[in-house]
């Protein structure tokens, strides 16, 4: 479904990525570990067209991304959930959901907003209330919900667990299995290790640029150097 292949992005003097190639599979959840500043954030960012690349290719099911302006790669089916959230803090609930679904012109609105209301039952508690006011795991149900009205055939998460007490993370991870469940591919960035493998299919390991590891989830568990770095063992 995706693919990433030699992809190469600098920051001025700076490379941020060196050579990254990477696949996600229709219907997977694939993990991108790795510590700060290894460029996980940069990848999801170069893949949704926030980014171009000095160099490599990003393709979903084969059509070429690079160059496509991020408006466009939102109509073709990825949607970007991005570190910190970034919702809009002034817009009510009901608000930021809709913007998700500004591109569509479909008959299946309706259905996704009832579907993220599903899945989040607290944001149909909050529907009317400004989102600059919810607690920050409710904030994050919102950002991804927005992204769920794209109607993503794969979904990019930034640290979805970020800032979250630990009730809290296990409730969004389990609402990301169950999101994959119904048919959304996902990419995830994700600190906690931990929690990423334990529902993940695949991933790969980022250090300074470049993908270091790579296997399945529980390859990767069972890897003495990822449970070192990565899982506290």
């Amino acid at each position: 479904m995706l693919g990433v292949d030699a992809l190469e992005v600098a920051y001025g003097e700076i490379r941020a990525l060196r050579g990254v190639a990477l696949e996600v599979g229709r219907g997977e959840i694939v993990a991108l570990l790795g510590n700060n500043g290894a460029g996980k954030t940069t990848t999801l960012k170069t893949i949704s067209g926030l980014l171009r690349p000095t160099r490599g290719t990003v393709t979903l099911d084969q059509e070429p991304l690079v160059g496509v302006p991020p408006h466009e790669i939102v109509s073709k089916g990825i949607a970007h959930v991005p570190e910190g959230r970034r919702i809009f803090n002034r817009l009510t609930v009901r608000e930021n959901l809709v913007m998700g679904a500004y591109l569509r012109r479909d008959a299946a609105v309706a259905d996704d907003l009832d579907r993220v209301f599903t899945l989040f039952p607290r944001l149909k508690e909050r529907i009317g209330q400004v989102a600059g006011t919810l607690s920050g795991g409710e904030q994050q149900m919102l950002a991804i919900g927005r992204a769920l009205m794209v109607g993503p055939r794969l979904l990019l998460l930034d640290e979805p667990s970020m800032g979250l007490a630990p009730v809290l993370v296990e409730q969004i991870f389990d609402t990301i299995a169950d999101i994959n469940r119904q048919g959304t591919t996902i990419l995830l960035v994700e600190q906690n290790a931990a929690m990423a493998l334990s529902i993940a299919h695949r991933g790969y390991v980022l250090e300074t640029g470049t993908i270091a590891l790579t296997g399945t989830a529980a390859e990767l568990s069972d890897n003495a150097e990822v449970r070192r770095a990565y899982l506290g063992e």
